[in-house]
């Protein structure tokens, strides 16, 4: 268990160089480099991130399968599609290399993005719904 707690730092000290060499940009048109700050919120962003979706799941786990335990499966698989969804806003802020647009074309990949929103909304709305229903009943 100590092993897996010293992981996620790990990670993140290894990718964190990469990043930060692909951040620097001009903003200013007289030469400096600097890193913004949207940069810096997006990367504080992903651990909690993932940390939302690994509980979410072992939330939805522990519930063992009831009615809560659905409506957080249904969350949780929520939370997993929105964060691909950050993790490619971050992709594109970073490297400017937009996952959907370049791989599948402008309408295909706005129209896969919209459908991802849909999906996420959805899933978050179908996991509340069938939480509130039960404590309604209860």
């Amino acid at each position: 268990m100590k092993q897996r707690k010293t992981l996620w730092p790990l990670l993140l000290l290894l990718c964190l160089p990469i990043l930060l060499g692909a951040q620097h940009n001009n903003h200013s048109g007289n030469g400096s480099t600097e890193l913004d700050s949207v940069f810096w919120f997006g990367i504080l962003e992903l651990p909690f991130l993932f940390l939302c979706i690994y509980y979410s799941f072992q939330t939805a786990r522990a519930l063992k399968g009831g009615i809560f335990g659905q409506g957080m499966n249904y969350l949780a698989w929520g939370f997993l599609v929105m964060a691909v969804g950050h993790i490619a806003m971050q992709i594109q802020h970073i490297f400017h290399y937009d996952i959907f647009r370049d791989t599948f074309g402008y309408m295909m990949g706005n129209t896969m993005w919209f459908i991802a929103l849909i999906i996420t909304w959805g899933l978050s709305a179908i996991g509340f719904y069938r939480i509130y229903k039960v404590s309604k009943s209860g």
